[in-house]
């Protein structure tokens, strides 16, 4: 069995899984894009909050989901670039979600932001994910 291509993919996936299942915690292997997916969510309010820990010698993330009387935060959460299709939008093009009631997260040349901070710097870039 070969690893997965698509950690961002793969950290998305856990995300929704763990928040599906009710769980407080979810730790993935560390790297500066997912904390900063990681960052994005926390200041959109979808999750509790996030740490850079050490298991076995590699930097984890430790995700704490967060969850409204007993329902997760995160409805749904899709991946939109993937290794195999990268999808790009300029700042004038990124997609609203749901109206403006979720998120898109980018990264850009500028790091990892949402898709309302993009349009206010006025970058455009890679769109990772949709959440709401």
């Amino acid at each position: 069995m070969s690893a997965s291509t698509d950690t961002i993919g793969d950290f998305l996936t856990g995300l929704r899984n763990a928040s599906q299942a009710t769980k407080p915690t979810i730790s993935v292997q560390w790297s500066r894009l997912r904390e900063g997916v990681a960052r994005i969510l926390l200041e959109s309010g979808y999750i509790v909050g996030f740490r850079k820990a050490e298991r076995d010698g590699l930097p984890v993330l430790e995700v704490t989901l967060k969850y409204v009387a007993g329902v997760p935060s995160i409805t749904s959460i899709e991946r939109v670039s993937t290794p195999g299709r990268r999808v790009y939008a300029g700042y004038a093009s990124v997609p609203k979600v749901i109206g403006g009631m979720g998120v898109s997260i980018l990264t850009t040349s500028r790091g990892v932001m949402t898709d309302a901070e993009a349009r206010r710097q006025k970058v455009g870039g890679e769109l990772l994910a949709k959440v709401w």
